[in-house]
């Protein structure tokens, strides 16, 4: 398993979770009175610089076509806004061809938990099996205090000082009609990804420390498209790479082998990476 093994600089700014643009607790070697043991990783990277230009290439081709300053503009892609750079940056780049086009997003959280007893990783892993129960994709409940459970605010993107239920591993989702069963024009529908179980929504074992694709088919009066979401933690950190392919012509369905592939190729990418020291 590829490991983060160390923090680039992030950028500051932007008001943290206690309103003055600092953590609540102190970083490495210490914690304020009763919150968890702080997380591995205390900044975050410039996103849009730490996906290569190569990797950009691969996952949009054709982005090199026609005028060369429009290339450079889409290779750049365009930042998030974001309150605070040390807790949350993103990045997002779009390519529109006559044959369709194809969005990649990627989105870094840095997790800091508030709740007693709680660590920062712990906290991650919650949240993680929060984003993977969404995604109706089983995994093992997350450890917790005896004393404290996790919080109860939506997908993990701002930090919770009070109790919620304890979070559970998801079920398997239901079955769905095939790809092939479109729905009426004008309307939408989703299809499982591919009959081979092997590109079904499921856990990554090879990827960070927690990890899981998902793969959404989407058919509509304009169109089609796939999307796919790859989610990874790395100790507090929660990566989330959202991917997707636009077709006006029905008869050609994107394909999940080829966004499903690219996709974990960047996982892995930003997995191996060096989030700084």
């Amino acid at each position: 398993m590829a490991v983060l093994s160390a923090l680039l600089g992030g950028c500051g700014g932007g008001a943290g979770a206690d309103g003055h643009g600092q953590d609540a607790k102190p970083g490495p070697g210490g914690s304020s009175a009763g919150s968890g043991e702080p997380g591995k990783y205390h900044s975050l990277p410039e996103p849009c610089g730490y996906v290569s230009p190569a990797t950009i290439r691969r996952m949009l081709p054709g982005v090199d076509q026609g005028d060369e300053e429009e290339a450079k503009r889409l290779l750049r892609g365009q930042a998030a806004i974001t309150y605070d750079t040390d807790r949350r940056v993103g990045c997002r780049w779009k390519l529109e061809t006559p044959e369709g086009t194809r969005h990649l997003t990627v989105d870094f959280e840095r997790v800091v938990s508030y709740q007693p007893g709680i660590s920062d990783e712990n906290r991650a892993r919650q949240l993680y099996a929060r984003q993977a129960a969404e995604a109706h994709i089983a995994v093992a409940t997350p450890s917790a205090s005896p004393s404290s459970s996790p919080s109860a605010s939506a997908g993990g993107a701002s930090p919770s000082t009070g109790p919620a239920p304890q979070l559970r591993g998801a079920t398997p989702a239901p079955s769905s009609p095939p790809a092939s069963a479109a729905a009426p024009s004008g309307t939408a529908s989703s299809a499982p990804p591919s009959a081979d179980p092997r590109l079904a929504p499921r856990v990554l074992d090879d990827l960070g420390d927690d990890a899981f694709v998902n793969d959404k088919l989407v058919t509509a009066g304009s169109g089609v498209h796939r999307d796919v979401t790859v989610v990874f933690r790395s100790s507090n950190v929660l990566v989330t790479i959202a991917y997707d392919q636009w077709t006006t012509d029905p008869r050609h369905v994107p394909a999940s082998q080829d966004l499903q592939g690219k996709a974990q190729d960047l996982a892995r990418e930003l997995d191996a990476g060096h989030f700084g020291n």
